[in-house]
């Protein structure tokens, strides 16, 4: 009778372990967070929040102004000397892979910076200068207001961590935001030739 019960319990233990497995995997299918991330996405586009950003010449706009148009997001800080160099190097080889007449009339490239406290316009402007970024059709930015930071941060999933030595731990990735304005796709760094041949086939 304990023997039996034993093996009911134990049985038991197991489902809910598989339950709960199959749950914090998303089928299955996610066993990290990041990858988690990515398939929400794939699943339900996200709304992104109207945060005003302000560009390396100083110009104001949203998100939402390049409604109609596909557009690539990066996170970086410009001060980075590893994984930013890495986001730089495949948003270069993005735009130079993808139809150019299409550049800035149905695609663009942004990058947007997160330590907006130290990126003023000297250090957008330098950061775009080092990847060929001409401020129309790629434009480097920051948040106007450091309380819109959180918000952006939250829509696209980025984590920030500071590492104690004035730089930043953080996450990267290629997001491509819709035409409809909405966050629908999320790529790795290493795959952006894939990503601009994926493009351009759309454009």
């Amino acid at each position: 009778m304990k023997f039996r019960r034993s093996v009911v319990a134990a049985a038991l233990v197991i489902l809910l372990g598989c339950g709960v497995l199959w749950w914090s995997t998303d089928g299955l299918t996610a066993f990290t967070a990041e990858t988690a991330r990515r398939a929400d996405v794939l699943r339900s586009p996200r709304r992104l929040p109207p945060v005003v950003l302000e560009d390396q010449d100083g110009r104001a706009f949203r998100l939402q102004d390049y409604q109609g148009q596909l557009l690539a997001v990066e996170f970086i800080y410009t001060r980075c000397p590893t994984l930013c160099r890495s986001l730089g190097m495949a948003f270069r080889q993005i735009r130079d892979r993808v139809p150019q007449q299409a550049l800035g009339r149905d695609f663009a490239l942004l990058s947007i910076s997160f330590d907006p406290d130290r990126d003023d316009r000297t250090s957008l402007k330098a950061y775009g200068r080092a990847y060929g970024a001409d401020g129309t059709r790629w434009r480097i930015a920051r948040v106007r207001s450091a309380a819109d930071l959180k918000p952006l941060l939250e829509a696209f999933g980025i984590i920030v961590i500071a590492d104690g030595q004035g730089g930043f731990e953080h996450n990267a990735a290629i997001h491509l935001v819709g035409r409809d304005g909405r966050l629908a796709e999320i790529s790795d760094l290493d795959e952006a030739v894939p990503f601009a041949t994926s493009l351009a086939a759309s454009l």
